[in-house]
């Protein structure tokens, strides 16, 4: 499946099941970035009128798995909901961060990996790939075409391993592509609030 949007320059190669029943969306930045991260505001602004979005900062390393999982449960609670219900993610090392959590064991409705760092630049061996099969909830990645942390044949071929459905959506760009484009994907993959509320 290929759906282009002359607009932005987006093309979802492959669609499956979006999330359902979503009550908040919690949003982490790269390794080397802030919450502030244009990417995160834009996204922030664009789907907070729809739900609660929360944008967080992460430490370096292994804590940041911790993190996510302590900061979707504060946000759950403040919201009166299960974790269950949240979808969580963010840009590069967050995403990566957010994906391994929900990996181990982080009950979530939806992971968005924006940008996913797949391997460093130029050292396609050293894959960050071996907790996929374990993340079983329906999974947005969105990467730019020429993004030198993981083609779109590579990133297609890896998230095959994911153990439930997975939408991949390039867009035009490299490791940071244009926001616009970046919420042009997510929208379209976001659950439609009528229908969540339809008996």
């Amino acid at each position: 499946m290929s759906v282009p949007v002359p607009r932005t320059g987006l093309r979802v190669v492959r669609a499956d099941a979006a999330p359902v029943d979503v009550a908040g969306l919690l949003l982490t930045p790269g390794a080397s970035a802030t919450r502030d991260h244009s990417t995160l505001v834009a996204l922030d602004a664009a789907l907070a009128a729809q739900v609660p979005v929360r944008r967080v900062d992460l430490p370096r390393g292994r804590a940041a798995v911790a993190r996510v999982r302590a900061e979707a449960e504060a946000f759950a609670a403040e919201l009166g909901v299960p974790t269950g219900r949240l979808v969580v993610g963010g840009r590069s090392f967050g995403g990566r961060m957010a994906s391994m959590a929900v990996a181990e064991g982080l009950d979530v409705a939806g992971l968005l990996l924006l940008s996913y760092p797949l391997h460093p630049p130029g050292e396609p061996e050293k894959l960050r790939t071996a907790h996929l099969p374990d993340v079983r909830v329906p999974v947005l990645a969105v990467s730019g075409e020429r993004d030198p942390f993981g083609s779109p044949t590579e990133l297609a071929h890896h998230l095959a391993a994911l153990g439930g459905p997975w939408t991949l959506a390039l867009v035009p760009g490299t490791h940071a592509p244009a926001d616009g484009a970046v919420v042009e994907a997510v929208r379209l993959w976001w659950p439609d609030p009528a229908a969540a509320a339809a008996p």
